[in-house]
């Protein structure tokens, strides 16, 4: 996830670029595609020949055209046209992946693209760089005004276009809000053209990234750019506590790593009996209270016994529910418990640390040495 300029100093201290996904390496940019096409010759329609992807701040991409047919390649900086003004972005793909991104993508091939006008002067950069300082003072400065006017809103990033003339403003809001006053302080304020676009808490999460409770970076800053509801249920398949704050991720919305594992979650369980199963015994109805998935293990209670939970595998459940289907009613679930041995009973250390001092030599005593 790094390149040479986020390299320790002599201290072990991390540099870091602070280029936030923009320092052109592509060793640590979100979603960076492999071009496993880069050596071979390209077959294409002519005029997606010269469509090339570029990258901006934070992941996102947009697809321009060389017009030009300039010398470009990729990771150059380059300044291309926008609405008004110009941007700057590197490039991070061309060539025969350019018409599979843009149809996963769902982008129309045959759409007008903004024209890629020239490749980035030490002036655009830094004019570029002037504007991308200015960012978390702007931000700041917008996030009072926001307060001083009981906006319900949260201003999370900002993004300078490449000539400075244009700031987005990305922010999060549980319902609608009225920012025309704030739109109308800031530009007054900072002098330039305003644009405010709402995103979700998860889209938020993605552009902030973070570290999530696994120790690893958040799956949607880095790889993970689809994202798909999460439920509960997907928790109750996995037989995981419903405690929000350990199922919830950094944006307070379900994990979602919850998902990762559920397909295989609902194939295993379809061998398995329903969760709510009842047993009909001679000592009373008994309840299903936990399920193994991994061990094929079932754990039932009596209806008036709820502390002595009973173990029995998926088969003897079956047997018993299909005697139960039958009008008939079983002894107890005694009769059926998974017994263990008494070698299995007893206390296995599996770990090996059953002592502290295992690991010390036993010193002989200086008389004995002298003696031999």
């Amino acid at each position: 996830m790094g390149c040479s300029s986020c390299s320790s100093n002599s201290n072990g201290t991390p540099l870091g670029c602070k280029n936030n996904g923009t320092c052109g390496s592509d060793g640590c940019n979100k979603m960076t595609v492999f071009n496993w096409l880069s050596n071979m010759d390209i077959v294409m329609e002519k005029e997606n020949a010269n469509i090339v992807e570029v990258r901006f701040k934070n992941g996102r991409k947009e697809f321009y055209k060389n017009i030009d047919d300039l010398s470009i390649y990729i990771g150059d900086l380059i300044v291309v046209k926008a609405e008004k003004g110009y941007d700057l972005g590197h490039i991070t793909l061309k060539g025969g992946l350019i018409p599979i991104q843009m149809k996963k993508k769902q982008i129309d091939p045959n759409k007008e693209f903004f024209p890629i006008l020239r490749k980035a002067t030490q002036k655009d950069i830094d004019i570029w760089a002037k504007s991308r300082e200015k960012e978390k003072k702007i931000q700041k400065m917008s996030r009072e005004m926001a307060i001083r006017l009981d906006l319900k809103m949260k201003i999370s990033d900002i993004e300078f276009q490449g000539d400075g003339s244009k700031a987005t403003f990305y922010y999060t809001a549980a319902g609608r809000v009225d920012f025309r006053q704030l739109i109308r302080e800031m530009a007054r304020e900072f002098k330039i053209r305003i644009e405010m676009k709402q995103v979700g808490l998860r889209e938020e999460a993605s552009r902030l990234g973070g570290i999530g409770s696994c120790g690893r970076e958040l799956c949607c800053s880095t790889w993970l750019n689809d994202f798909r509801s999460v439920t509960t249920s997907a928790a109750r398949y996995q037989q995981l506590a419903l405690n929000p704050q350990k199922l919830a991720g950094q944006c307070g919305k379900l994990k979602c790593c919850l998902n990762y594992e559920l397909d295989f979650y609902q194939e295993a369980l379809k061998d398995f009996p329903k969760s709510n199963t009842k047993i009909l015994t001679e000592k009373g109805i008994a309840y299903c209270q936990k399920i193994d998935i991994f061990k094929g293990l079932l754990w039932f209670v009596y209806k008036n016994d709820s502390v002595n939970w009973h173990e029995l595998t998926t088969e003897k459940v079956k047997e018993i529910l299909k005697i139960n289907a039958e009008g008939k009613k079983i002894n107890s679930l005694e009769d059926y418990v998974l017994f263990q041995s008494e070698e299995n009973q007893e206390f296995q250390n599996v770990v090996g640390q059953d002592s502290l001092t295992r690991f010390d030599k036993k010193r002989k005593s200086k008389a004995k040495a002298i003696g031999k």
